[in-house]
Formats: C-alpha cells, sequence, structure tokens
C-alpha cells in the first residue's frame, strides 16, 4: 500500500529561521541592542573567568562554580546569538538538519545545568553559613569537580532524547520555522508525525529537572534564613546575608526571566507571536550579562581582582 500525498515530498535538509514573521522591520532595529547584550555578556563572563584564573586568592571552590555558570552561559549565547544576528544583519535564515538540532540540544541541555550549578551554588552557601565549621572539609576542590561532572552528566543525559526524538521524526514538506531559534516545539510542530511523545518528554524531563533543583534552593534557603534569623549580632547577620546576596541575585534573574517566557508561552493565543520569540532571545542574553557584573560589583574580591588584572594590561 503506497504512502498518503503528503508524504511523497522530499525529505527537509535545512529549515529556515523567519525571526518576528509579523514584524520583521523590526529586526534591524533590534539588532544594535542585542549586539551590545551580546558583546557585554561575552565581554563580561570572559574577563570573570580570566580574573579568577590568574588571581590566587580567588582559587576557592565558591568562584569554581562562578566559573562554571559562565562557561555555561557563554556557550548559551555562542550557540544561540550569533546565529540571531546573522539572520538580523545579513537575512542568513538558513541552518542546516543537524545544526538545528544540534543548537536544539545545547539549550536544553545548558538551560537545566545552570539550573542544577544555582542549585549547588545554594548548597555551597547553605553549608557556609549553617555549618560554617565544617566547610573546608566538604566544601573541597574535589566537591567541585564531582558537582561539575554530575551537573553535565545529569542534565546532557536526560535531555539528549529531546532533540534525538525531534530529529527522528519525518519533515516531509514545510521547513519554515517561525523563531529565531530551534526550539523543540518550534521544530517538531513542522513534522508529519504525531508529536505528542515528543512534547510530553520535553514537558516531563523540563519541569523533573528544573523543578527538582528549584525545591532543593528554596530548602537551602529555608535553613539559612532560619539561621541568619537565630543571629543576634547585627555585622554577622550583615556578614551572612552578603556571602549568598549576590548568588540569590542571580537565581531571582534566571528564574523571573524563565517565567516570563513560559508564562507568555502558556498565553501564546492571548499576545503577539513575536513577544515569546524576543523573550526567548533575551533569556539566552540578560542572565548571562548580568551574572558576572552582580559578583563583580557585590563580591569584593573579585572587584579587587578585575582592578588588579586591568592595572596588568
Amino acid at each position: 500500500m503506497g504512502l498518503p500525498s503528503n508524504y511523497t515530498t522530499a525529505p527537509v535538509s535545512e529549515f529556515l529561521l523567519i525571526c518576528f514573521p509579523n514584524y520583521q522591520s523590526w529586526q534591524h532595529w533590534l539588532s544594535l541592542p542585542l549586539t551590545l547584550l551580546f558583546l557585554l555578556a561575552m565581554g563580561a563572563n570572559a574577563t570573570l573567568l580570566v580574573t579568577i584564573r590568574l588571581e590566587a586568592s580567588l582559587h576557592e571552590p565558591m568562584y569554581y562554580l562562578l566559573s562554571l555558570l559562565s562557561l555555561l552561559d557563554m556557550v548559551l549565547c555562542l550557540t544561540v546569538i550569533p546565529k540571531v544576528l546573522a539572520i538580523f544583519w545579513f537575512d542568513n535564515k538558513a541552518i542546516s538538519f543537524s545544526g538545528c538540532f544540534f543548537q536544539m540540544f545545547i539549550m536544553n541541555s545548558f538551560l537545566t545545568m545552570e539550573s542544577c550549578t544555582f542549585m549547588v551554588m545554594a548548597y555551597d552557601r547553605y553549608v557556609a553559613i549553617c555549618h560554617p565549621l565544617r566547610y573546608p572539609s566538604i566544601i573541597t576542590d574535589q566537591f567541585v569537580a564531582r558537582a561539575a561532572i554530575f551537573v553535565v552528566a545529569r542534565n546532557g543525559l536526560l535531555t539528549m532524547p529531546i532533540p534525538i526524538l525531534s530529529s527522528r521524526l519525518r519533515y516531509c514538506a514545510e521547513n519554515i520555522i517561525k523563531n529565531c531559534i530551534c526550539t523543540n516545539l518550534s521544530v517538531s510542530k513542522l513534522s508529519c508525525d504525531d508529536i505528542t511523545f515528543n512534547r510530553l518528554y520535553q514537558f516531563v524531563a523540563g519541569w523533573t529537572l528544573l523543578g527538582s533543583d528549584l525545591i532543593l534552593i528554596i530548602l537551602s534557603y529555608s535553613f539559612i534564613l532560619k539561621v541568619v534569623l537565630r543571629i543576634k549580632a547585627e555585622r554577622a547577620v550583615a556578614k551572612a546575608l552578603s556571602t549568598c546576596g549576590s548568588h540569590f541575585i542571580l537565581i531571582l534573574f534566571f528564574s523571573t526571566v524563565l517565567l516570563v517566557l513560559v508564562i507568555t508561552n502558556l498565553a501564546r493565543k492571548r499576545i503577539p507571536p513575536d513577544v515569546p520569540i524576543l523573550l526567548n532571545i533575551l533569556h539566552h542574553l540578560i542572565p548571562p550579562a548580568l551574572n558576572p557584573i552582580v559578583y563583580g560589583v557585590r563580591t569584593k574580591e573579585i572587584k579587587q581582582g578585575i582592578q588588579k588584572l586591568l592595572r596588568r594590561l
């Protein structure tokens, strides 16, 4: 028995990314602020990494975890934003089949890796404040190395099926993605096949990974707050809050942008489709740009390290 007529066309070998399908004239205006944010994100994270690498006083587990976060931010930016800018500047909308699913894998895995890194950093702050005498024996370089392996392995393995499932679908004719980025749902809905399991796996995996991290972060800060409220000395309270203040601000940036993105996607029928597309781009730019700045401004050791680095140049 022959295949249905809509399956007889040649398979798709590349996709076309159509940014802001209703407002394509926005692209040239948006390219300047997005370029500045991209350069800020890359420059700030590179500066932070070099500072931590060169400054001996920053060779501590807390700063190694911050280095891991900066590396994740830079890879996310480099995977997504250059392609977006190429579309804006040169109208380079085509992306290869394999390139699209590689971008999808990096976005899904590194997003959850960032969330997991925040969870490990929250545990680091919990031990530092709730068990300060045991901190040097618990939070060691070996702990950071094992934590980094866990962050990469857990999230890489559990998110890998998302692009694999999507790439195994049949794309028979339509190859226009109404997005600047190869998100799973934007791509898979072009398929001729049933994508129910694909969507279900992404939903379950995403919320299991992000949800478990969020619960552990909340628990860590609940214990921290409980200990801080017991401290009567004002200086000790201020010091305890300052040690986790920067980390809490980073989590707030990450969670807020992600929450807004989720809400706008759920309310897609009530808002212009271009809004979630823009928020998706900003989610790959704003946290990476702000994370190193927050730590650089609020952490005296990093600020002094950056000043030393600038004097060497």
